[in-house]
């Protein structure tokens, strides 16, 4: 019975999220709902920034805050691990309808363009949330809400942590859900400074959560996330910042921490059948070295940290300066 309840919650959990979605897209583009972010509820200038500023800083620290890996630590001692992403939606869902029953608008007017201007930044509004919902679709919707999760406690099955994936719009830029978002904030032909203090902090927000994103993501991938990053741009598609085997920087302490860390990980599991003995980092590459039974050993631990092994090769000698001594 409890598989059967975890299903209707994690059922119930997203038809509230996509209900508060659909609301959230006429909210900020003023189509045809008593409260927008630029119709609604009436104060004082000061008392509307304030509010909106708080109201914003809560759903921030809500989905900064339980996205963490430590946080989800501690919080599946009290919420099952099945529950888990479910229970993080309805938490998030429940801060952007927060955010849309009391936001305060503030109408004065930034710019007001008609005309093509207009038309051009009206498609770019639905482009952007096109591009959100692609962007869900393409890394598995299901699994980023919560459904998956629980269909797989339902039919009794173990859920596993998917492969980084970085299919279509994901070869282009690193964010597209974020990038979606941004557009549609940003693209209105009449831009109140209500709209604009939304679409400020929400920029603001997305920046910052992009960096705890990835260094998430750093660990939880490792090698292969940070090829991936120097591949692909974070926002902006094509345009490529300095890589680090061009710029001569190499990998940061940082980043080898991570693929150290989860490495070490996948290791603990995997038992005594291999050892990781050290690497080599070169400007585009890493050179690892392992005792290990075999070489399907070694590619196990590659996948499972989503380490790339383009080529294994057994150690047959070593030498050293020693080895030219009579």
């Amino acid at each position: 019975m409890k598989r059967v309840w975890a299903l209707i919650y994690g059922v119930a959990v997203y038809l509230f999220f996509l209900g508060t979605s659909l609301y959230a897209i006429a909210f900020v583009g003023n189509l045809g709902v008593a409260r927008s972010i630029d119709r609604g509820l009436e104060s004082g200038t000061l008392a509307a920034v304030l509010i909106d500023m708080l109201l914003l800083g809560v759903f921030a620290v809500q989905h900064s805050v339980m996205a963490r890996p430590g946080f989800k630590r501690q919080w599946t001692r009290l919420v099952s691990s099945r529950l888990e992403r479910s229970t993080y939606v309805l938490a998030a869902t429940l801060a952007l309808a927060l955010v849309l029953w009391q936001w305060r608008p503030i109408p004065a007017i930034v710019w007001n363009v008609s005309g093509h201007p207009a038309t051009v930044l009206r498609i770019a509004f639905w482009a952007g949330w096109v591009t959100v919902l692609i962007g869900t679709f393409l890394i598995n919707q299901l699994e980023l809400f919560g459904l998956e999760q629980v269909w797989a406690y339902f039919r009794g099955r173990e859920f596993h942590r998917p492969s980084l994936r970085t299919p279509a719009l994901y070869r282009i830029v690193r964010h597209p859900i974020y990038l979606g978002f941004l557009i549609a904030f940003w693209a209105a032909p009449v831009m109140t400074a209500g709209h604009l203090l939304c679409a400020f902090a929400t920029t603001g927000y997305i920046l910052l959560g992009i960096y705890f994103e990835e260094k998430d993501l750093l660990a939880a991938y490792g090698q292969a996330y940070l090829e991936y990053r120097r591949r692909v741009p974070m926002l902006i598609p094509f345009l490529h910042g300095p890589r680090a085997a061009e710029s001569g920087q190499g990998t940061s302490p940082e980043q080898l921490r991570g693929i150290s860390q989860k490495s070490c990980s996948v290791l603990r599991r995997m038992g005594p059948k291999i050892q990781w003995v050290e690497s080599y980092v070169t400007g585009d590459k890493v050179y690892c070295v392992y005792i290990a039974e075999d070489e399907a050993a070694i590619r196990e631990h590659a996948e499972q940290g989503g380490f790339p092994a383009n080529r294994i090769s057994e150690i047959t000698s070593v030498i050293d300066p020693t080895t030219g001594e009579v």
